[in-house]
């Protein structure tokens, strides 16, 4: 009994836990859902006044449709700073602390923002004449604050793309240079094959220009030349010499001519 307690209680256990965890999840699924609601519900509001406003500047002159223009100004300038800062924030955390002066701009515009929209609904024109300038004054202030820390951002941006621009076309040379490496193979060969040919050229008793023209083997040989006719100096060339008749063949004609011949005198006795 006290096993089967025990799996009943970690069964048990598990259940409530697994309950908990679809508690929690419901719980955070329902508020993201609400959150982008919400979202889209003031993201849809915002339109539908915007272009209230944007109406109004066409459709009343006067003091009216002038609120409304520093309204549209002033709402139109926060919302693209916002836009290019968030869009900026994950690759450049220093945007982050921009995002924070543009938050405490948007509490002061939609304080200003309020207050022209209680002046739009002023019946009295003499009041609405005395305070519209001092209003526009401030929205004009917050316009330019926003417009300059978007301008800058935009700058930044631009910069760091050219400097990766920059980075990525050395990159790109390098490995173009890289890919190419049978150029500088063929200009050590080249060279190579200049010294091949000057060394061949060297060896086939070519003349260089300003030497002598004898190589070594033709030295040797007139030196050989030299030394055979410095022998023969000494004594004086024969008819043999000259005629080039050797020793030896000269005997073998003396003793040839030294022979009788086989005649018909030889073979009569009586003859002699």
């Amino acid at each position: 009994m006290d096993a089967i307690g025990m799996v009943f209680g970690v069964v048990l256990l598990f259940v409530v836990a697994a309950l908990a965890m679809l508690v929690v999840g419901a719980v955070k699924a329902t508020r993201r859902v609400a959150a982008r609601v919400g979202e889209h519900e003031a993201n849809a509001r915002r339109a539908v006044e915007n272009a209230a406003l944007k109406a109004k500047t066409f459709t009343k002159p006067g003091p009216v449709g002038r609120i409304s223009a520093v309204r549209l100004s002033l709402r139109t300038s926060l919302e693209g700073t916002r836009k290019v800062l968030e869009a900026g924030l994950p690759e450049d955390g220093q945007l982050a602390e921009a995002l924070q002066l543009l938050t405490r701009l948007e509490a002061h515009a939609a304080e200003l923002d309020g207050e022209l929209r209680i002046l739009e609904r002023e019946p009295d024109q003499g009041r609405v004449a005395a305070k519209l300038p001092e209003l526009a004054e401030r929205a004009e202030r917050i316009t330019h604050s926003a417009e300059s820390m978007r301008w800058a951002a935009q700058d930044r941006m631009h910069r760091f793309a050219d400097d990766e621009l920059a980075r990525l076309s050395e990159a790109c040379e390098t490995e173009a240079g890289s890919l190419r490496h049978w150029e500088s193979a063929g200009g050590a060969g080249g060279a190579g094959g200049a010294g091949g040919a000057a060394g061949a050229g060297g060896g086939d008793g070519s003349v260089p220009a300003g030497g002598t023209g004898f190589t070594p083997s033709a030295q040797g040989q007139a030196g050989r030349g030299a030394e055979r006719k410095g022998l023969g100096a000494g004594r004086q060339q024969s008819a043999e010499d000259v005629l080039g008749l050797a020793a030896e063949p000269l005997a073998r004609l003396a003793q040839r001519l030294r022979k009788p011949s086989a005649g018909p005198s030889a073979g009569n006795p009586s003859a002699g």
